[in-house]
């Protein structure tokens, strides 16, 4: 018996949600979870390569947080990072992908016959692309989820270009921060660190450095952050100090998409990363993973290769398999004329 859904998914050529018609029981050839840069590439290779595709992702895609990307190839005046998703959506519908909007809660199975059930329905796949990326933590004081993108940042190779003569503060108080504030001296002097109330755990060397090149390392707690729109002015610290600043740079940490990996048995690095091989498949057959969820450095082009570099090694995995079970089309001689 066929069970039809209605779950949201994209209009083609809309880049918006609208509702349409899925059918559960059908078996893709490959379903990606995962909406971001690495996702829609890999869609879009699948695609291409005549592959039914599905393409399940909940739209929290850290791209969004970004709203002048910079250092994507091919736009020298920028693009925000939703309409960068918006292209890719697009593009990735216009081959043959199918997009739907949920989040997968649960994955099992083998290769050719992988079940995940979501919050609006069910899926089935010879082949898994795990894209689920990661969530960069903003530190927990008021007032800075409204610079995200603006005035916070989390990258230094995305960032750092646009922090030239500026006031920067680094929040954090491991190697990462120090190592942060040494780099940022290259765009401008007038660079700190502050640890919000912890007591720095960067090496020895680290920690001479900052000496050497005159770094102020402040460990008072931030109680409040002053800003107009996003737009940051500086921050008060305990003890009533205040710093002028135009922007700050946090290095909390990382949290790693990968409950689904667990569930299906997939490795971890002591990171939390998904351990892959030079085909981007895990230790689980059949299941690949891409982008930020990896050790790769995160960076939304590289993530975009890396779905690419998945959806070959997947298609040329399914290829083999159609050879090896002599299930290939059958070839027919060109018609004859005259």
């Amino acid at each position: 018996m066929n069970l039809f859904l209605q779950i949201p998914s994209l209009r083609p050529g809309k880049g918006v949600f609208a509702m349409s018609t899925y059918m559960s029981n059908e078996v893709w050839d490959v379903v990606v979870i995962g909406g971001g840069l690495a996702g829609l590439s890999a869609a879009i290779y699948l695609a291409r390569a005549s592959r039914r595709v599905l393409v399940v992702h909940s739209g929290h895609s850290m791209a969004v947080w970004e709203p002048d990307v910079q250092n994507y190839l091919g736009f020298p005046n920028g693009i925000s990072g939703a309409d960068l998703l918006a292209r890719g959506r697009e593009q990735a519908m216009h081959y043959g992908a199918t997009l739907i909007v949920d989040e997968v809660r649960s994955l099992k199975g083998h290769a050719d016959d992988f079940a995940m059930d979501g919050l609006r329905g069910s899926y089935r796949g010879r082949r898994v692309l795990l894209a689920t990326g990661l969530t960069h933590l903003p530190p927990d004081i008021p007032g800075v989820r409204e610079c995200l993108g603006r005035s916070l940042f989390f990258c230094k190779d995305c960032d750092a270009y646009r922090m030239q003569h500026k006031r920067i503060a680094i929040i954090g108080w491991n190697r990462e921060a120090a190592e942060y504030a040494l780099a940022m001296l290259a765009f401008t002097p007038t660079v700190c660190v502050t640890t919000h109330g912890r007591e720095p755990a960067w090496p020895d060397a680290q920690g001479r450095w900052l000496a050497e090149y005159g770094v102020p390392v402040h460990r008072e707690r931030i109680i409040s952050v002053d800003h107009a729109d996003g737009c940051l002015h500086g921050v008060t610290l305990e003890g009533a100090t205040r710093l002028d600043l135009d922007a700050m740079f946090t290095v909390r940490g990382d949290l790693y998409h990968t409950q689904l990996a667990h569930d299906i048995g997939a490795t971890c690095d002591e990171v939390g990363q998904l351990v892959i091989d030079h085909d981007l498949q895990t230790n689980v057959r059949g299941v690949y993973a891409a982008g930020c969820v990896t050790p790769a450095n995160c960076q939304m082009i590289i993530a975009a290769g890396q779905g690419a570099a998945a959806a070959q090694a997947i298609n040329r995995d399914l290829f083999c398999e159609s050879l090896e079970r002599h299930a290939l089309p059958r070839a027919r001689a060109p018609q004859e004329v005259g």
